[in-house]
């Protein structure tokens, strides 16, 4: 609500109230610190909210739809995410596989970006060559569909004839990894255990970071460094 707090200078609808009638949806929702949890819990429960800066309570009939990478069980175990938060939101999980393990939907999905990135930036390769098919089946896509998505932009941008080729689709550098350890310059070591540990926890910065023993902020340095904090997520 307008003077709230500093720089708050008109009434903002927030989120939940915008949405009143309609669907929310919250992704990456094993992020959300533990406070907010509290606080999504109650409009969950009783669509009842407080605007920040007014004491009376208001009332949504919101529908929440929640994505997460995350093991939400395993944070619950750790104590990160709130259970009872858990079972209000899971009443009808759906389970969808990363894109490495349905391989038959990268060709579909392919075409789906190809022609929107074409439409988008008025350029037309009309399909793909048969080793750029191959080398999207190859590729293990750590990045699920969003790094498809992007990888074909570019695709698209940097095609010079009437189909997308492998070069085009630069992925060339994920053979990098297949390299011995013992063969790579201290670098290149760095950044294949920064890969492998962003296709372990599917590109969560948090649990790579932890698992590789350094802080948020020194891995997005890292992924600046390496170029691969496009396809990362918080």
């Amino acid at each position: 609500m307008k003077g709230a707090f500093t720089d708050a200078r008109s009434d903002r609808i927030g989120r939940v109230e915008l949405a009143d009638g309609g669907t929310l949806f919250l992704d990456e929702v094993g992020n959300i610190p533990t406070k907010f949890q509290a606080k999504l819990l109650r409009v969950v429960e009783t669509g009842e909210f407080e605007p920040v800066g007014l004491s009376k309570v208001r009332q949504a009939n919101v529908r929440i739809i929640a994505a997460t990478n995350a093991d939400l069980p395993a944070e619950v175990a750790a104590g990160r995410f709130r259970q009872d938060f858990l079972f209000r939101l899971n009443t009808v999980e759906i389970h969808l596989p990363p894109l490495r393990e349905r391989r038959e939907d990268i060709p579909l999905l392919a075409e789906h970006y190809r022609r929107n990135s074409a439409q988008r930036y008025e350029k037309a390769p009309a399909s793909f060559d048969a080793d750029a098919i191959k080398t999207l089946l190859d590729h293990r896509w750590p990045g699920n569909v969003r790094e498809l998505s992007h990888v074909l932009e570019r695709a698209v941008l940097m095609a010079r004839g009437d189909a997308i080729s492998t070069v085009d689709l630069g992925l060339a550098a994920s053979k990098r990894a297949e390299t011995r350890l013992e063969d790579m310059t201290l670098e290149e070591e760095e950044r294949v255990l920064i890969e492998k540990a962003l296709l372990r926890y599917e590109h969560n910065i948090s649990q790579a970071a932890g698992a590789l023993g350094l802080s948020r902020t020194a891995l997005y340095r890292r992924l600046e460094k390496y170029g691969l904090a496009r396809g990362a997520e918080e």
